[in-house]
């Protein structure tokens, strides 16, 4: 099979058909604009996916008869169509999408996806993104492909061989790259106070971004880490190649570095590209907490919007608007607390950037729960660690004005009073 141009490649996809296109920084983007360029041809196609980097014209309201979103991770690029109400959000576990392909809940009539150039035996990679992707690629009727030299080859469940695609185009382009921004003061702090629970011997799961970039800066020190995430970002590299993270202790993959996607810059991109230690597989194995507990002490550090005086955490929204998706917060939380010495984490900073507290005495109205009050241990602010785990609703309202901005710990105290009878 040769390649094709992207704009026939793209001539597999028909009206009432539902789309999936692979996430993150691997984007078919070529392919996405193709499809989109066919806006007068096509009505009612929906299109499924994680958060996408780069542009998303079949979100606009301007195609709204051609193309409809069902997003599982609502990004900057869909949020505006989210409010007007051209996409739609489905609340659902990571750990479970790929359950929505492969139970045909969701079935999928054409996957878009971008992988590396084939090898001598003909198999591409799908480099940075396995996650949800593979589920699509087994359970689509067409997949079709944007073949990018510039993708990693990773090791993993993501090895796909030249026959199953449909149709391919070429480009040459490189994947798009997100920032790492120095610690600010708060997310420093922060950053010291996770790495002090931190044992040695700590299989790790952590996100994207201010925070757990500074949590990673503060443990130098610490031996034999492993890392089993659902991504992960350029803040591994430095503590793998001092030997911190060597995954000497994991039991599922030692000394493997196991995840299903990956976002940072270039310097992560060629850091992953044919590197045996990393292991890039399925997301419904990754954060299927029944392996996850596996692994000893293990840390999950995650984020939130705001958290209650009983331990509710909202992450997914600010009041009723909707903001990310769930994600795999709960997978984590949940597999983290079932492992030996395990640590659920859940980290932010105690004030907005308009000095609102994110400690509050109840959730916004219409704000989602996305991990119970049940689930929590440890909550972290710049201002300290709040151990919830054991404790009772007072207890707990104690523990979190304590960690609160001080600006606001007379009112929450205020409230601690209103409802408990005392303080």
């Amino acid at each position: 099979m040769n390649a094709v141009t992207p704009e026939e490649a793209v001539k597999i996809i028909s009206s009432n058909q539902r789309v999936f296109v692979q996430g993150g920084v691997a984007t078919p983007q070529l392919l996405v604009k193709a499809m989109s360029a066919r806006a007068n041809e096509l009505r009612n196609v929906e299109v499924v996916h994680l958060h996408t980097e780069g542009d998303a014209p079949y979100a606009n309201e301007s195609m709204k008869d051609s193309f409809f979103v069902n997003s599982f991770f609502i990004g900057p690029n869909v949020r505006p169509s989210i409010k007007n109400g051209n996409a739609q959000y489905i609340p659902v576990f990571l750990s479970e999408i790929p359950n929505l392909f492969r139970r045909n809940i969701l079935p999928l009539d054409v996957a878009m996806v971008q992988v590396s150039p084939p090898d001598k035996h003909g198999y591409c990679s799908l480099g940075v993104s396995v996650d949800t992707t593979i589920a699509a690629i087994e359970e689509a009727k067409y997949v079709i492909a944007q073949i990018n030299p510039k993708m990693p080859r990773t090791f993993g469940d993501g090895l796909i061989h030249l026959d199953y695609f449909h149709a391919f185009c070429e480009i040459d382009e490189d994947l798009p790259e997100l920032a790492i921004h120095p610690p600010n003061e708060v997310e420093s702090a922060i950053g010291k106070h996770i790495a002090g629970l931190v044992e040695d011997g700590a299989t790790l799961q952590m996100g994207i971004g201010g925070i757990p970039n500074a949590a990673l800066k503060f443990l130098s020190n610490h031996k034999d880490l492993g890392i089993h995430t659902e991504m992960f970002s350029d803040g591994i590299i430095d503590l793998v190649n001092s030997g911190v993270i060597n995954g000497k202790f994991k039991k599922k993959h030692p000394y493997k570095i196991t995840s299903g996607f990956a976002m940072g810059t270039k310097r992560l991109y060629e850091f992953m590209d044919d590197n045996p230690e990393i292991v890039m597989l399925d997301i419904a194995y990754v954060n299927d907490s029944a392996v996850i507990r596996q692994n000893p002490k293990v840390t999950a550090i995650n984020s939130a919007v705001e958290i209650d005086l009983s331990g509710q955490v909202c992450a997914d929204s600010i009041g009723k608007t909707m903001y990310s998706g769930v994600g795999g917060q709960m997978d984590f939380i949940r597999g983290a607390s079932l492992s030996a010495g395990g640590k659920p984490i859940i980290a932010l900073g105690s004030a907005t950037n308009q000095g609102l507290s994110k400690l509050v005495p109840t959730l916004k109205e219409g704000a989602g729960v996305v991990t119970t009050r049940a689930h929590v241990h440890y909550v972290v602010t710049e201002y300290g660690v709040a151990d919830l785990y054991g404790k009772n609703l007072l207890q707990r309202a104690r523990a979190l004005t304590n960690v609160a901005h001080p600006d606001h710990r007379e009112k929450l105290e205020q409230d601690t009073y209103e409802r408990f009878g005392r303080i």
